[in-house]
């Protein structure tokens, strides 16, 4: 299971308030580096979040070089929640932290199903200001890097990783 139907009907909610999403813009130029050096012609936004910020900062940046399908998908955003296809760049921008412990091995492996050729992913070790309406950080998944690498390592040929600190 990706996701408990209690723990999606809490994210809808949050997602409804409108600010969830909002990391592509922080990522564009990784992303748009990523489809333009390697000719990628599909994007999957997984986990896209009620806000698409990473089209629209896709487009302001101008930085793309060619046309590109963009397909968001999030199972907590009904117009967004259809099951997605694979693509050759899947982008999962602070999206893994939110994920329920006991489904995390499942998502990733859904991950992995639809990662044609390139995954990008960033996660989100500690808390976050936003809480679920039962009072947990909604970063329900807070765990190290050491805790993260082998789940993503026995998935995909793991080429960068990259450990930032927030001031």
């Amino acid at each position: 299971m990706l996701i408990s139907e209690s723990y999606r009907a809490q994210q809808q909610e949050l997602h409804e308030t409108g600010s969830y999403g909002g990391m592509g813009a922080s990522y564009v130029e990784m992303v748009a580096d990523i489809i333009n050096r390697l000719d990628v012609r599909h994007v999957l936004d997984y986990g896209c979040g009620s806000r698409l910020s990473l089209p629209d900062a896709l487009a302001k940046s101008k930085r793309v070089q060619h046309p590109f399908k963009y397909q968001a998908y999030d199972p907590c955003v009904p117009k967004y929640a259809a099951p997605p296809v694979p693509a050759e760049l899947v982008v999962s921008l602070d999206v893994l932290e939110h994920i329920e412990e006991d489904s995390i091995d499942e998502v990733l492996d859904h991950l992995a199903q639809l990662t044609e050729a390139v995954g990008f992913f960033s996660i989100d070790t500690g808390t976050t200001k936003k809480t679920l309406t039962d009072g947990r950080n909604a970063h329900v998944l807070q765990r190290p890097p050491e805790w993260w690498l082998p789940r993503i390592m026995c998935r995909f040929d793991l080429q960068t990783y990259q450990v930032v600190w927030k001031h």
